[in-house]
């Protein structure tokens, strides 16, 4: 039974660091390679992130329950606190993402494109690239603490 606990959690943590990878180092270039507006890809991106979002936030609560099965089954370590840890920060990042970046880039993408004139289009513009700056940092950050937690759930059953 601990095998199989062993297995899953680290199944899952794969899972989970390929989504954040896939979305991360593919479909955000992707969509910066597409011909729209910029209102169009922030909208795309929004729908994109609601559907990832059903299928991550379960992958993401089912690592954490099953690194705390491997936990109670196998004695907790300091391999697997440190993960517990991360997983934390994972759902912080994950939540902060979704909730406020995704949100916030689509509403200043809209209030670009409906701006009076040039001078306001490029002030909103300007606002939204640096909100963008700070969405790639998260993101980073999510897929560095995602590989961290990947590894340290291999690491957890050694």
């Amino acid at each position: 039974m601990e095998a199989l606990v062993h297995v899953v959690h680290a199944v899952l943590a794969g899972a989970w660091l390929g989504g954040v990878a896939f979305t991360t180092l593919v479909v955000s270039p992707a969509l910066k390679e597409m011909k729209w507006s910029v209102a169009e890809r922030m909208a795309v991106r929004s729908v994109i992130g609601r559907h990832y979002a059903r299928v991550g936030t379960a992958n993401l609560v089912l690592l954490a329950v099953f690194a705390v099965l491997e936990g109670v089954l196998g004695g907790a370590g300091a391999v697997l606190y440190v993960e517990y840890l991360l997983i934390v920060v994972l759902f912080g990042l994950t939540a902060a993402h979704g909730a406020y970046f995704g949100r916030r880039l689509k509403e200043l993408a809209a209030a670009e494109r409906e701006a009076r004139d040039p001078g306001e289009a490029r002030e909103r513009a300007g606002r939204r690239r640096a909100l963008q700056r700070v969405s790639f940092g998260v993101s980073m950050a999510n897929l560095l603490a995602s590989a961290a937690v990947a590894a340290l759930s291999v690491a957890a059953g050694l």
